[in-house]
């Protein structure tokens, strides 16, 4: 009897093994001490097929980073039912943000920390994906606002403000949470919740919004120097 052949593994199945063992060993190693050859050795090819496939760690830094980027844009925007209320939206794209980077802790590390520090192309791709996930949040104060009935009272660029803060905020929201371990009910270590992170950086940004949205304001003026709602 002749020898039974292998199944052959589809070439997009493969890249995806790759892509999987690059990003563990980019969160890992970090970019410039991850090597080709531990890269082949997680995803259980030689090293030549993964130069076939995606021909330098260049490319496969940056194939991961799209990859990544995609999916975490496409987690939160896929979070958020149309037609909610403003504070309803923005919960729920938050709980979708902090989900996902809970869930593929060393996609977000490529991201938040690798990619961020080695400058272009690298940098560029998450600056695009920042872009993408600020003018989310944006539209979602602007129609708060609208629903508060102040849309002349914050200007626009107020509003891009916001947004920029409260994304900077939830970044480093989840790498406090992927990093910190708290005792559960049985005792073990876990990981705040992405519903708790979710809350934490609602009653960080909502309530201060809430107050904005009321028209009071903090000004820097006020007794001895102190700040104060004006």
């Amino acid at each position: 009897m002749g020898a039974v052949k292998s199944k052959r593994v589809p070439r997009a199945v493969r890249e995806q093994q790759m892509l999987d063992a690059a990003v563990l060993t980019f969160a890992r190693r970090g970019y410039r001490a991850a090597s080709m050859d531990e890269i082949a050795e997680v995803a259980g090819v030689s090293k030549p097929l993964v130069y076939l496939y995606l021909n330098s760690k260049e490319e496969l830094f940056s194939a991961v980073i799209r990859r990544e980027r995609a999916a975490l844009v496409a987690a939160v925007t896929a979070a958020v039912q149309p037609g909610e209320a403003a504070d309803r939206q923005l919960w729920s794209g938050l709980r979708g943000f902090f989900a996902h980077t809970a869930e593929h802790p060393a996609g977000w590390a490529v991201l938040h920390q690798q990619a961020r520090t080695h400058g272009e192309p690298f940098a560029v791709e998450v600056a695009d994906m920042r872009a993408e996930i600020v003018a989310f949040v944006t539209e979602l104060i602007g129609m708060a606002a609208k629903e508060a009935g102040c849309v002349g009272e914050l200007a626009e660029r107020e509003v891009a403000g916001l947004a920029h803060a409260l994304v900077g905020a939830a970044e480093s929201l989840a790498e406090w949470a992927n990093t910190r371990t708290d005792e559960g009910p049985s005792g073990d270590q876990e990981h705040p919740t992405a519903k708790d992170a979710a809350a934490t950086m609602m009653n960080f940004a909502w309530t201060g919004l809430g107050h904005l949205m009321g028209g009071e304001r903090w000004t820097p003026g006020g007794a001895g120097g102190e700040g104060g709602r004006g």
